[in-house]
């Protein structure tokens, strides 16, 4: 069954070379004329993942109408960007295979990616894959383990034959609305981690706020009818660990920068910007308790400073854990 990855950001290029790694078919499709001819040319995505070429098997596309024709379509453009691109190419993703690959929720409709695509493709079969890896490891041959989270084992387990790789293993779950929440709710709490950080608040600060954040990512993951126990896993509390502490997150290291008043690339996609102005609205529209998400959503948005919050979050009242 062929394959092709929609969007060659980092990700969408490691997981097109990792696939492509065992002499299989797959097909790279990049928006951009020049940087679709640039890749082809140079054999590699200098642009986005310099130093690791491509195998000979992956084959770069700017066509769209021609990259889907593969029945399996994984989905890696920006999250922000995913509602306009399947209402825009309703006709090229209908009856296929997708798999969303990105992470976040949309700030205009409070969904996520799996929920996006169900309401925009109706006559497609949808998945996520997410998890804690990072492009330069995936596309360097380095193991890394993920989440593919689907409606239908017998299907999935198919489909997590299909995407695993030498490098690249998939631990299949059924709580696609769990796994989708995990991936983008700890891009916030990565955030708020490289704030303390580069606040100079110290390694016990951070691991404070990775604790109270993963509880946050739970109460709301119960509020929306996913399964809490999915967050324990890869796509919870492993992106997590894996985005909290690794200057290889951009959310980290955005976060690193804001806690330390510098700039930051503004060129460089931070997903959890956004997504921490969606889940806090969804969170005030349930009334769900998210003191961390709101914080730095209010810190984002210029309405106070990060000492300020800070501050506001120590002298909330004792409790119970």
């Amino acid at each position: 069954m062929s394959i092709s990855i929609l969007g060659a950001g980092a990700f969408g290029t490691a997981l097109a070379i990792s696939l492509a790694r065992n002499g299989q078919a797959i097909t790279l499709w990049a928006r951009d004329v020049k940087q679709a001819q640039d890749m082809q040319k140079m054999r590699e995505n200098v642009k986005r993942l310099k130093g690791h070429p491509f195998p000979e098997s992956l084959t770069i596309a700017n066509d769209l109408s021609s990259a889907t024709r593969s029945e399996i379509l994984l989905l890696a453009v920006p999250m922000q960007q995913l509602t306009a691109f399947a209402e825009q190419h309703q006709t090229h993703l209908n009856h296929k295979t997708l798999v969303a690959c990105c992470k976040g929720i949309d700030v205009k409709s409070g969904r996520g990616p799996v929920e996006i695509l169900k309401t925009t493709i109706s006559e497609s079969w949808i998945s996520i894959l997410t998890g804690p890896s990072f492009a330069n490891d995936i596309a360097q041959g380095l193991p890394t383990a993920l989440t593919l989270a689907v409606d239908g084992e017998t299907r999935g387990r198919d489909l997590q034959m299909k995407l695993s790789t030498d490098n690249l293993r998939l631990y299949l779950s059924l709580d696609p609305k769990g796994a989708e929440l995990g991936g983008a709710l700890k891009n916030i709490i990565a955030i708020a981690s490289g704030a303390a950080i580069g606040a100079g608040l110290g390694e016990s600060a951070r691991a404070a706020i990775m604790t109270r954040g993963f509880s946050e990512m739970q109460r709301l993951a119960e509020a929306l009818d996913a399964r809490a126990e999915t967050l324990f896993g890869l796509s919870g509390f492993g992106d997590l660990t894996l985005t909290c502490t690794s200057t290889q997150s951009r959310n980290y290291r955005y976060g690193l920068a804001l806690g330390a008043g510098i700039g930051f690339d503004e060129n460089t996609t931070v997903e959890g910007v956004a997504t921490a102005k969606a889940v806090s609205n969804l969170a005030q529209n349930l009334k769900v308790d998210m003191p961390i998400t709101a914080a730095i959503n209010r810190v984002l948005a210029g309405e106070t400073g990060l000492h300020e919050e800070m501050t506001t979050l120590l002298s909330r009242p004792l409790k119970k854990e």
